[in-house]
Protein backbone atom coordinates (compact mmCIF):
# COMPACT_ATOMS: atom_id res chain seq x y z
CA UNK A 1 0.00 0.00 0.00
CA UNK A 2 0.91 3.68 -0.80
CA UNK A 3 1.19 6.55 1.75
CA UNK A 4 0.01 10.07 0.74
CA UNK A 5 -0.57 13.50 1.53
CA UNK A 6 -4.21 14.71 1.43
CA UNK A 7 -4.98 17.18 -1.29
CA UNK A 8 -5.97 19.81 2.08
CA UNK A 9 -2.41 18.97 3.71
CA UNK A 10 -0.60 18.71 0.63
CA UNK A 11 -2.02 22.81 0.10
CA UNK A 12 -0.69 23.61 3.35
CA UNK A 13 2.53 22.16 2.75
CA UNK A 14 2.87 24.16 -0.60
CA UNK A 15 2.59 27.24 0.60
CA UNK A 16 6.06 26.54 2.78
CA UNK A 17 8.69 29.01 2.58
CA UNK A 18 12.84 29.64 2.47
CA UNK A 19 13.75 25.77 2.96
CA UNK A 20 15.73 24.57 0.46
CA UNK A 21 17.46 21.43 -0.75
CA UNK A 22 20.94 22.61 -1.68
CA UNK A 23 22.66 25.36 -0.03
CA UNK A 24 21.79 28.36 -1.42
CA UNK A 25 22.09 31.52 -1.99
CA UNK A 26 24.92 31.71 -2.79
CA UNK A 27 27.73 35.28 -2.92
CA UNK A 28 28.03 37.10 -6.43
CA UNK A 29 31.48 38.63 -5.92
CA UNK A 30 30.77 40.22 -9.67
CA UNK A 31 27.08 40.85 -8.76
CA UNK A 32 27.81 42.69 -5.51
CA UNK A 33 30.75 44.93 -6.96
CA UNK A 34 28.21 46.03 -9.89
CA UNK A 35 25.63 48.04 -8.48
CA UNK A 36 23.38 49.11 -5.58
CA UNK A 37 20.10 47.51 -5.37
CA UNK A 38 17.29 50.03 -5.12
CA UNK A 39 17.06 53.76 -4.12
CA UNK A 40 17.96 55.89 -1.66
CA UNK A 41 14.57 55.38 0.32
CA UNK A 42 15.56 51.67 0.07
CA UNK A 43 12.96 50.87 -2.13
CA UNK A 44 13.30 48.60 -5.62
CA UNK A 45 11.31 50.02 -8.81
CA UNK A 46 9.79 47.41 -11.30
CA UNK A 47 9.37 47.50 -14.66
CA UNK A 48 7.11 44.79 -16.67
CA UNK A 49 7.52 43.49 -20.23
CA UNK A 50 4.60 41.34 -21.24
CA UNK A 51 1.32 42.47 -20.00
CA UNK A 52 -0.54 39.18 -20.46
CA UNK A 53 -2.25 36.56 -17.84
CA UNK A 54 1.33 35.35 -16.39
CA UNK A 55 2.26 38.75 -16.17
CA UNK A 56 -1.18 39.76 -13.87
CA UNK A 57 -0.41 36.77 -11.19
CA UNK A 58 3.27 38.26 -10.99
CA UNK A 59 2.15 41.51 -10.42
CA UNK A 60 -0.25 40.50 -8.01
CA UNK A 61 2.64 39.64 -5.93
CA UNK A 62 5.64 41.79 -6.35
CA UNK A 63 3.05 44.83 -6.09
CA UNK A 64 1.96 43.50 -2.09
CA UNK A 65 5.77 43.95 -1.40
CA UNK A 66 6.64 46.91 1.03
CA UNK A 67 9.85 47.24 -0.64
CA UNK A 68 8.59 47.25 -4.51
CA UNK A 69 7.33 49.45 -6.40
CA UNK A 70 6.07 48.98 -9.63
CA UNK A 71 6.39 52.28 -11.89
CA UNK A 72 6.05 50.91 -15.56
CA UNK A 73 4.92 48.41 -18.03
CA UNK A 74 5.05 47.22 -21.54
CA UNK A 75 2.95 45.38 -23.96
CA UNK A 76 2.51 46.01 -27.97
CA UNK A 77 -1.54 45.71 -27.03
CA UNK A 78 -2.66 48.38 -26.19
CA UNK A 79 -5.89 47.64 -24.30
CA UNK A 80 -3.01 45.29 -21.93
CA UNK A 81 -1.40 48.26 -21.06
CA UNK A 82 -4.44 50.00 -20.51
CA UNK A 83 -5.28 46.88 -17.69
CA UNK A 84 -1.95 47.59 -16.20
CA UNK A 85 -2.21 51.23 -16.06
CA UNK A 86 -5.94 50.91 -14.22
CA UNK A 87 -4.32 48.01 -11.54
CA UNK A 88 -1.11 49.89 -10.65
CA UNK A 89 -2.84 52.81 -10.23
CA UNK A 90 -5.55 51.59 -8.51
CA UNK A 91 -3.85 49.32 -6.43
CA UNK A 92 -1.48 52.51 -4.81
CA UNK A 93 -4.65 54.63 -4.39
CA UNK A 94 -5.98 52.28 -2.43
CA UNK A 95 -2.97 51.98 0.03
CA UNK A 96 -2.54 55.86 -0.65
CA UNK A 97 0.99 55.91 -2.12
CA UNK A 98 1.72 58.42 -4.86
CA UNK A 99 3.47 56.12 -7.30
CA UNK A 100 4.14 57.38 -11.16
CA UNK A 101 3.66 55.05 -13.52
CA UNK A 102 4.21 54.86 -16.93
CA UNK A 103 3.45 52.57 -20.18
CA UNK A 104 5.35 51.70 -23.46
CA UNK A 105 4.60 49.72 -26.47
CA UNK A 106 8.49 49.45 -26.83
CA UNK A 107 10.67 47.25 -24.20
CA UNK A 108 13.64 49.31 -25.14
CA UNK A 109 11.89 52.68 -24.06
CA UNK A 110 11.21 50.88 -20.47
CA UNK A 111 14.97 49.31 -20.37
CA UNK A 112 16.50 52.28 -21.16
CA UNK A 113 14.86 54.19 -17.95
CA UNK A 114 17.70 55.22 -15.29
CA UNK A 115 15.52 54.64 -12.61
CA UNK A 116 13.79 51.20 -13.04
CA UNK A 117 16.15 48.45 -10.58
CA UNK A 118 14.91 45.19 -12.06
CA UNK A 119 12.52 44.65 -14.94
CA UNK A 120 9.88 41.44 -14.82
CA UNK A 121 9.89 39.61 -18.25
CA UNK A 122 6.80 37.66 -19.04
CA UNK A 123 6.43 37.77 -23.08
CA UNK A 124 5.92 34.88 -25.55
CA UNK A 125 8.78 32.69 -25.52
CA UNK A 126 10.25 33.61 -28.93
CA UNK A 127 11.68 37.51 -27.20
CA UNK A 128 12.70 36.04 -24.12
CA UNK A 129 16.08 36.13 -25.14
CA UNK A 130 16.17 39.48 -27.16
CA UNK A 131 14.56 41.38 -24.39
CA UNK A 132 16.52 39.66 -21.51
CA UNK A 133 20.09 40.68 -22.96
CA UNK A 134 19.45 44.52 -23.70
CA UNK A 135 18.46 44.11 -20.13
CA UNK A 136 21.61 42.58 -18.94
CA UNK A 137 23.35 45.10 -21.33
CA UNK A 138 21.69 48.01 -18.83
CA UNK A 139 22.46 46.28 -16.12
CA UNK A 140 18.83 45.56 -14.94
CA UNK A 141 18.08 42.40 -12.74
CA UNK A 142 15.45 40.03 -14.50
CA UNK A 143 12.57 37.91 -13.35
CA UNK A 144 12.38 35.89 -16.73
CA UNK A 145 9.39 33.23 -16.94
CA UNK A 146 9.95 29.48 -18.17
CA UNK A 147 11.10 28.46 -20.60
CA UNK A 148 14.04 30.28 -20.51
CA UNK A 149 14.66 30.89 -24.32
CA UNK A 150 13.57 30.29 -27.63
CA UNK A 151 16.77 28.09 -28.93
CA UNK A 152 19.93 26.46 -27.56
CA UNK A 153 22.26 28.98 -28.39
CA UNK A 154 19.82 31.91 -27.20
CA UNK A 155 20.35 30.12 -24.05
CA UNK A 156 24.24 30.19 -24.16
CA UNK A 157 24.25 34.13 -25.05
CA UNK A 158 21.82 35.12 -22.13
CA UNK A 159 24.09 33.08 -19.75
CA UNK A 160 26.89 34.63 -20.69
CA UNK A 161 25.24 38.08 -21.05
CA UNK A 162 24.11 37.86 -17.40
CA UNK A 163 27.15 36.89 -15.78
CA UNK A 164 29.12 39.23 -18.20
CA UNK A 165 27.17 42.18 -16.94
CA UNK A 166 27.12 40.93 -13.22
CA UNK A 167 23.24 41.23 -13.53
CA UNK A 168 20.84 38.99 -11.18
CA UNK A 169 18.75 36.89 -13.48
CA UNK A 170 15.67 34.61 -11.59
CA UNK A 171 13.51 32.19 -13.90
CA UNK A 172 9.68 31.82 -13.05
CA UNK A 173 10.56 27.73 -12.18
CA UNK A 174 8.52 28.41 -9.46
CA UNK A 175 8.35 24.58 -8.47
CA UNK A 176 11.54 25.21 -6.86
CA UNK A 177 10.63 27.34 -3.69
CA UNK A 178 8.07 24.81 -3.22
CA UNK A 179 8.44 22.81 -0.19
CA UNK A 180 6.76 19.63 -1.33
CA UNK A 181 9.17 19.46 -4.50
CA UNK A 182 12.17 20.14 -2.35
CA UNK A 183 11.34 17.53 -0.44
CA UNK A 184 10.99 15.00 -2.70
CA UNK A 185 14.20 16.30 -4.15
CA UNK A 186 16.12 15.80 -1.06
CA UNK A 187 14.39 12.59 -0.42
CA UNK A 188 15.72 11.03 -3.67
CA UNK A 189 19.12 12.95 -3.32
CA UNK A 190 20.09 12.06 0.42
CA UNK A 191 19.40 8.19 -0.52
CA UNK A 192 15.88 7.19 0.56
CA UNK A 193 14.54 6.09 -2.37
CA UNK A 194 18.05 4.00 -3.09
CA UNK A 195 19.12 3.77 -6.21
CA UNK A 196 17.40 5.96 -9.01
CA UNK A 197 16.37 3.61 -11.92
CA UNK A 198 13.97 5.32 -13.72
CA UNK A 199 11.85 8.67 -13.52
CA UNK A 200 8.32 9.26 -15.39
CA UNK A 201 7.90 13.08 -16.24
CA UNK A 202 4.39 13.46 -17.82
CA UNK A 203 4.36 16.80 -19.71
CA UNK A 204 2.03 16.49 -22.34
CA UNK A 205 2.24 16.78 -26.39
CA UNK A 206 4.98 18.60 -28.70
CA UNK A 207 4.43 21.63 -30.81
CA UNK A 208 2.57 21.17 -33.86
CA UNK A 209 2.74 23.34 -37.01
CA UNK A 210 0.95 26.16 -37.25
CA UNK A 211 -2.69 26.09 -38.75
CA UNK A 212 -4.89 28.65 -37.10
CA UNK A 213 -7.32 30.51 -39.55
CA UNK A 214 -6.26 34.15 -40.29
CA UNK A 215 -8.74 37.10 -38.45
CA UNK A 216 -7.90 40.62 -38.57
CA UNK A 217 -5.60 42.09 -36.06
CA UNK A 218 -7.07 44.39 -33.12
CA UNK A 219 -6.43 48.12 -34.03
CA UNK A 220 -4.27 48.17 -30.80
CA UNK A 221 -2.08 45.22 -31.50
CA UNK A 222 1.54 46.33 -33.17
CA UNK A 223 1.28 42.27 -34.67
CA UNK A 224 5.30 43.09 -35.90
CA UNK A 225 6.69 44.41 -32.65
CA UNK A 226 4.68 41.13 -31.47
CA UNK A 227 6.17 38.80 -33.57
CA UNK A 228 10.24 40.20 -33.35
CA UNK A 229 12.39 38.40 -34.42
CA UNK A 230 10.15 35.09 -34.92
CA UNK A 231 8.86 34.15 -38.51
CA UNK A 232 6.22 35.42 -40.04
CA UNK A 233 2.63 34.06 -38.83
CA UNK A 234 -0.95 35.46 -39.22
CA UNK A 235 -2.97 36.86 -36.46
CA UNK A 236 -5.41 34.82 -34.83
CA UNK A 237 -7.02 35.98 -31.63
CA UNK A 238 -6.12 32.23 -29.83
CA UNK A 239 -2.86 33.61 -29.68
CA UNK A 240 -4.05 36.86 -28.15
CA UNK A 241 -6.76 35.99 -25.74
CA UNK A 242 -9.51 38.50 -25.51
CA UNK A 243 -10.03 41.22 -22.63
CA UNK A 244 -11.97 44.13 -21.51
CA UNK A 245 -11.63 46.93 -18.92
CA UNK A 246 -15.21 47.71 -18.32
CA UNK A 247 -16.77 45.52 -17.50
CA UNK A 248 -13.36 43.99 -16.40
CA UNK A 249 -13.11 40.25 -17.70
CA UNK A 250 -9.05 39.23 -18.16
CA UNK A 251 -8.27 36.47 -20.00
CA UNK A 252 -10.65 32.90 -20.69
CA UNK A 253 -7.53 31.14 -21.78
CA UNK A 254 -3.68 30.36 -22.22
CA UNK A 255 -2.09 32.22 -25.28
CA UNK A 256 -2.19 29.58 -27.60
CA UNK A 257 1.19 30.38 -29.18
CA UNK A 258 2.83 28.40 -27.24
CA UNK A 259 1.32 24.85 -28.65
CA UNK A 260 2.95 25.70 -32.55
CA UNK A 261 6.34 24.95 -33.62
CA UNK A 262 6.70 28.63 -34.63
CA UNK A 263 6.36 30.45 -31.51
CA UNK A 264 6.68 27.76 -28.80
CA UNK A 265 7.95 24.33 -27.71
CA UNK A 266 4.20 23.26 -27.16
CA UNK A 267 3.75 20.85 -23.99
CA UNK A 268 7.47 19.54 -24.20
CA UNK A 269 8.48 23.36 -22.92
CA UNK A 270 5.87 24.89 -21.00
CA UNK A 271 4.96 22.12 -18.07
CA UNK A 272 8.65 20.38 -19.08
CA UNK A 273 10.29 23.51 -17.50
CA UNK A 274 9.07 22.52 -14.30
CA UNK A 275 8.57 18.32 -14.39
CA UNK A 276 12.14 17.80 -16.24
CA UNK A 277 13.38 20.62 -14.14
CA UNK A 278 12.44 19.07 -10.60
CA UNK A 279 13.64 15.62 -12.36
CA UNK A 280 17.28 16.39 -12.94
CA UNK A 281 17.78 18.30 -9.67
CA UNK A 282 16.77 15.66 -8.49
CA UNK A 283 19.15 12.98 -9.84
CA UNK A 284 22.19 15.97 -10.09
CA UNK A 285 22.23 17.19 -13.46
CA UNK A 286 21.25 21.01 -12.78
CA UNK A 287 23.78 22.76 -15.27
CA UNK A 288 24.21 19.24 -17.25
CA UNK A 289 21.81 17.77 -18.87
CA UNK A 290 20.79 13.89 -20.71
CA UNK A 291 23.23 12.16 -23.38
CA UNK A 292 20.78 10.32 -25.38
CA UNK A 293 17.45 11.59 -26.39
CA UNK A 294 14.48 9.20 -28.17
CA UNK A 295 11.70 10.30 -29.46
CA UNK A 296 8.26 8.70 -29.00
CA UNK A 297 7.18 6.62 -31.84
CA UNK A 298 10.97 5.44 -32.72
CA UNK A 299 11.65 1.72 -33.14
CA UNK A 300 9.68 0.09 -30.14
CA UNK A 301 10.00 3.38 -27.72
CA UNK A 302 6.27 4.70 -26.57
CA UNK A 303 7.77 7.48 -25.16
CA UNK A 304 10.07 10.72 -25.26
CA UNK A 305 13.01 9.06 -23.60
CA UNK A 306 16.25 10.86 -22.11
CA UNK A 307 19.38 8.65 -21.12
CA UNK A 308 21.45 10.19 -18.57
CA UNK A 309 25.33 9.35 -17.73
CA UNK A 310 24.51 7.68 -14.53
CA UNK A 311 22.70 5.59 -15.91
CA UNK A 312 18.79 6.80 -14.93
CA UNK A 313 16.40 6.87 -18.10
CA UNK A 314 13.24 9.31 -17.86
CA UNK A 315 10.39 9.12 -20.01
CA UNK A 316 7.72 11.88 -21.08
CA UNK A 317 5.30 9.37 -19.29
CA UNK A 318 2.02 8.98 -17.39
CA UNK A 319 1.89 7.67 -13.69
CA UNK A 320 -1.50 7.51 -13.75
CA UNK A 321 -4.92 7.16 -14.77
CA UNK A 322 -5.52 11.23 -14.57
CA UNK A 323 -2.51 11.91 -16.87
CA UNK A 324 -1.04 14.12 -14.14
CA UNK A 325 1.28 16.53 -15.10
CA UNK A 326 4.20 15.42 -12.20
CA UNK A 327 6.66 13.24 -11.30
CA UNK A 328 7.26 9.83 -10.14
CA UNK A 329 10.81 9.17 -8.86
CA UNK A 330 11.23 5.02 -8.80
CA UNK A 331 14.31 3.50 -6.57
CA UNK A 332 15.26 0.12 -6.08
CA UNK A 333 14.19 1.13 -2.11
CA UNK A 334 10.76 2.83 -2.94
CA UNK A 335 9.40 5.49 -4.96
CA UNK A 336 8.04 9.08 -4.61
CA UNK A 337 5.15 10.76 -7.00
CA UNK A 338 4.43 14.04 -6.63
CA UNK A 339 2.44 17.17 -8.51
CA UNK A 340 1.16 20.41 -7.46
CA UNK A 341 -2.12 18.49 -6.39
CA UNK A 342 -0.76 15.18 -4.40
CA UNK A 343 2.46 13.54 -2.77
CA UNK A 344 2.08 10.19 -2.89
CA UNK A 345 5.64 7.46 -1.80
CA UNK A 346 5.77 3.88 -1.01
CA UNK A 347 6.49 4.75 2.69
CA UNK A 348 4.91 7.27 5.45
CA UNK A 349 8.99 8.27 5.80
CA UNK A 350 9.12 9.95 2.62
CA UNK A 351 6.09 12.06 3.07
CA UNK A 352 6.73 15.81 4.30
CA UNK A 353 5.40 17.51 6.92
CA UNK A 354 2.02 19.45 7.11
CA UNK A 355 2.15 23.20 7.50
CA UNK A 356 -0.39 26.22 7.49
CA UNK A 357 -2.37 27.03 4.56
CA UNK A 358 -1.65 30.01 2.27
CA UNK A 359 -4.43 31.42 -0.37
CA UNK A 360 -4.41 32.42 -4.03
CA UNK A 361 -2.70 31.23 -7.05
CA UNK A 362 0.24 29.33 -7.22
CA UNK A 363 2.84 31.42 -8.11
CA UNK A 364 1.96 33.58 -4.88
CA UNK A 365 1.42 30.80 -2.46
CA UNK A 366 5.23 29.91 -2.30
CA UNK A 367 8.00 32.96 -1.82
CA UNK A 368 9.87 32.29 -5.25
CA UNK A 369 9.05 35.96 -6.30
CA UNK A 370 10.36 37.07 -2.59
CA UNK A 371 13.43 35.33 -3.08
CA UNK A 372 14.12 36.84 -6.03
CA UNK A 373 13.11 40.59 -4.19
CA UNK A 374 16.15 39.42 -2.00
CA UNK A 375 18.61 38.23 -4.37
CA UNK A 376 18.27 41.33 -5.90
CA UNK A 377 18.93 43.50 -2.54
CA UNK A 378 21.58 41.29 -1.40
CA UNK A 379 23.09 40.35 -4.48
CA UNK A 380 22.58 36.57 -4.03
CA UNK A 381 22.13 34.07 -6.30
CA UNK A 382 18.35 33.48 -6.66
CA UNK A 383 16.40 29.80 -5.95
CA UNK A 384 16.53 29.14 -9.94
CA UNK A 385 19.63 30.85 -11.23
CA UNK A 386 20.69 31.70 -14.58
CA UNK A 387 22.44 28.29 -15.27
CA UNK A 388 19.69 25.79 -13.76
CA UNK A 389 16.94 27.99 -15.83
CA UNK A 390 18.66 26.78 -19.34
CA UNK A 391 20.33 23.29 -18.01
CA UNK A 392 16.56 22.62 -18.14
CA UNK A 393 15.50 24.87 -20.82
CA UNK A 394 18.10 22.68 -23.01
CA UNK A 395 16.47 18.91 -21.44
CA UNK A 396 12.54 20.85 -23.02
CA UNK A 397 14.58 21.49 -26.29
CA UNK A 398 16.61 18.62 -26.83
CA UNK A 399 13.10 16.41 -26.99
CA UNK A 400 11.59 18.96 -28.98
CA UNK A 401 14.74 18.41 -31.58
CA UNK A 402 14.49 14.33 -31.32
CA UNK A 403 10.80 14.89 -32.12
CA UNK A 404 11.06 16.96 -34.68
CA UNK A 405 13.57 14.59 -36.46
CA UNK A 406 12.09 11.47 -36.00
CA UNK A 407 15.10 9.63 -34.75
CA UNK A 408 17.40 9.79 -31.99
CA UNK A 409 19.84 12.55 -31.03
CA UNK A 410 23.04 12.00 -28.90
CA UNK A 411 24.06 15.32 -26.67
CA UNK A 412 27.42 16.18 -24.90
CA UNK A 413 26.33 18.11 -21.77
CA UNK A 414 29.61 19.63 -20.84
CA UNK A 415 30.05 21.32 -24.31
CA UNK A 416 26.57 21.75 -24.93
CA UNK A 417 26.92 19.90 -28.46
CA UNK A 418 25.64 17.30 -30.52
CA UNK A 419 27.74 14.38 -31.37
CA UNK A 420 29.11 13.74 -35.14
CA UNK A 421 25.17 15.01 -36.05
CA UNK A 422 25.83 17.68 -38.63
CA UNK A 423 21.31 17.88 -39.10
CA UNK A 424 20.87 18.79 -35.45
CA UNK A 425 23.48 21.08 -35.77
CA UNK A 426 21.79 23.08 -38.35
CA UNK A 427 18.19 22.35 -36.53
CA UNK A 428 16.03 25.73 -36.05
CA UNK A 429 15.68 24.63 -32.33
CA UNK A 430 19.51 25.04 -31.91
CA UNK A 431 20.53 27.68 -33.94
CA UNK A 432 17.68 29.79 -35.47
CA UNK A 433 17.78 32.11 -38.73
CA UNK A 434 15.46 35.09 -37.35
CA UNK A 435 13.25 37.65 -38.84
CA UNK A 436 14.98 40.81 -40.44
CA UNK A 437 16.62 42.99 -38.64
CA UNK A 438 17.05 40.57 -35.41
CA UNK A 439 20.10 39.20 -34.53
CA UNK A 440 21.75 37.23 -31.19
Amino acid sequence: MSSQLSRRKFIKTAAVGAVGVVAFPQFLASCKQSKKAGGDDGLLRLGFIGLGQQAMYLLHGFIGMSDVRVVAGCDVYGIKRERFLKRVNEHYATNGEEVSVEVYERYADLIARDDIDAVVIATPDHSHAFIAIEACKAKKDIYLEKPLTFTIKEGQALTKAVRDNGVILAVGSQQRSDANFQHAVKMVQDGKLGKIERINAYVGAPPVPYDLPEEAVPADLNWPLWLGPSEYVHFNTQLNPPISINPDQNEQFWGAWRWYKELGGGFTTDWGAHMFDIAQWAIGKDKSGPVEIIPAGYDDTKYLTFIYDNGVVMTEEPFNEQMTKGVKFWGDKGWIEISREHYIASDDSLLPTSREETEGAYETQIPHLSNFIESVKNRTEPVVPVEVGHSSCVVCTLGNIADDMGRPIKWNPSTETFVDDSEADAHRLFNKTYAKGYSL
